[in-house]
Parts: C-alpha cells; structure tokens; sequence
C-alpha cells in the first residue's frame, strides 16, 4: 500500500472547472477520481449534475458517480464510509486518491471525521427555522453567540445555515458544535492531504454557469427531467434538490417558457456558487487557493515526488 502519499482534495464553486483539473491531475500523478459531490451520487441525474463524460470516464478510473438511486436516502455517514474504503483500495494499487466535488460537508467529514450528534427532532428543527425566518439572520446569529459565544469566531455572521445548526445543536443536546467536533475521532491526519480550492472571479463564474445551463439544455437536460417525473420521487427526497428540476417542472407544467427556465436555472446556480464560496471562507481558509485560469499550467508542473509525505 501506499502509504507515502497524500490524498489530493479538489473543492470550489459550481462550474469552476473543478472536474476537468481533477482529469490533468489524474493522468500526471497516477491518480484516480473519487466523487466529493452529494448531487453527483444518483444514476437518473447525468445532464444537469454535469457528470463526467464516458470518454473521460474511460481514460481514468472514476468512483461514487451515478451509482444511486434517487428514490433511495444517501448520507454523509454513507459516503464517508465508502470514500475511506475506496481511498484505502486506490492505495494498495500504489495510486493517488483525488477527491473532487462541491459539497463542503463531505470535505469536512473526510478531513475532521464526522460528528456523531444526536438526532434533532424534525418538529423542534422546523419551529428555530421558523423563528429566523420571522426575525432574519443577524438577530438569529446575535442569539446564537449569547447562546454559544464559540460561534463567534467560528462561523460567518451570513452563514445563516451553520447559524441555524449551531444554535439548534447547542439548544438541544446542552453542548456546544464546536465542543462535539472536537471529540470527533479523524480518519486520516493534516498532513495527509495535499487541499486544494479552485478559485473563480464572479464574473467568469456567471460566464461559466450561463454557459454550462445553455449546454445543459441543448443536452437534453428536459428529457432527462421527464423521464425523473415518472419515477414519483418523494418531494423529500435529497435527490429534487439537483438545480434545474423544479425549474423544468413549472416549464412542463407550462407555467413559464424557455427562456425564464433557464434563468431561474442560471440564478439558482449563481446562488448555490455564493453559499459554497461563503463555506470555503469560514471552513477552507487553510486550503491552498488556485486561480481556475492556472489550472492546466498546475497541472503540468507538479510532481509526484511533492506529494511524498514526509517520514
């Protein structure tokens, strides 16, 4: 096994080009690719997850893309056991494991191990999210840090949904989130791990989003939301959170056309983009950050002798 080699962490925004930097490293180092986005796991969603193609599939070896249903429930938990499974098996083949996706909480998981916190009745859960919307997210934040003066210094007075965990943690199990991270046993250490953050200007990234949406529906994304609608998926399902699905639904149910789908489409993105980005400033400011125009020539230069852990 290898066992002299970091494990390479590939995180950033939406449409940054994360996965096609993940394929460079890949052919360089003797790597292969395990999916570290939550979207990316269900088989019926290819076109608007923008899944990597069966060509690029073919030329490196790809794990945990399009092998769930999205009927069924898939967990962090889930995930974090496969990955370790699966990191520990592209070792034994002297490779290097490159994780690349946009779910924080996967990174998190993978890189501090995962909390395990009691379970947080729905009822009680739903009646704080109620009291934020009433009051808005600065009074919110203001009670967590009275609550919970760790939270202060650790989360972002506009992460609204990090505020809402905190404070709904602390409320009902006494201890704070700070206090149950830190009893989390790791599965790997920092030195493990060679971090990494695509970063993209947010102009570029409206430019990337309004491209990949109109390829997307040139692809025939509508079809794709089709064929999901006969499946009846519950509406509680992780899987309707994908971008584009209910966008399309009200286009099928002939509530707009084309054209506002696609911005609503385009809009949804942008925003999702905005919260993974307000993620890696409070949750990734140790990752090493790298320009998405550097990508290819990164990809080039680097070695698989800089990614030797050190004995």
């Amino acid at each position: 096994m290898d066992k002299k080699s970091k494990i390479i962490l590939i995180a950033g925004p939406t449409a940054s080009g994360k996965s096609n930097f993940a394929l460079q490293l890949a052919k360089k180092v003797n790597g292969e690719i395990i999916n570290s986005d939550s979207m990316q796991i269900y088989k019926e969603i290819k076109i608007l997850n923008a899944r990597p193609t069966s060509k690029n599939i073919k030329k490196i070896t790809h794990h945990l893309y399009g092998f769930h249903s999205v009927k069924k429930k898939f967990s962090t938990g889930q995930w974090l056991k496969k990955t370790i499974r699966l990191v520990k098996e592209i070792k034994k083949k002297n490779k290097i494991p490159i994780l690349v996706g946009g779910t924080g909480l996967y990174f998190k998981a993978i890189t501090s191990g995962l909390t395990k916190i009691p379970l947080i009745p729905m009822k009680y859960r739903n009646k704080l999210r109620a009291e934020h919307k009433k009051i808005g997210q600065k009074k919110f934040f203001n009670k967590l840090v009275k609550l919970d003066p760790l939270a202060k210094s650790r989360i972002n007075d506009n992460d609204a949904q990090r505020t809402l965990r905190a404070y709904e943690v602390k409320k009902y199990t006494k201890t704070s989130l700070f206090k149950w991270h830190e009893n989390t046993p790791k599965n790997f250490e920092e030195k493990d791990f060679l971090k990494i953050y695509v970063d993209c200007p947010r102009n570029d990234l409206i430019y990337r989003i309004n491209k990949r949406v109109d390829n997307m529906i040139k692809a025939g994304a509508i079809k794709e939301v089709k064929k999901l609608r006969n499946l009846n998926i519950k509406k509680d399902n992780s899987s309707n959170k994908v971008i584009g699905i209910n966008e399309i639904h009200k286009f099928l149910d002939g509530d707009q056309n084309i054209d506002v789908t696609k911005e609503q489409i385009c809009i949804k993105t942008r925003q999702y983009a905005k919260r993974q980005r307000t993620w890696a400033r409070s949750q990734m400011s140790n990752w090493e950050k790298l320009d998405y125009k550097k990508l290819a020539s990164y990809s080039k230069k680097i070695k698989i002798s800089s990614l030797k852990l050190d004995q």
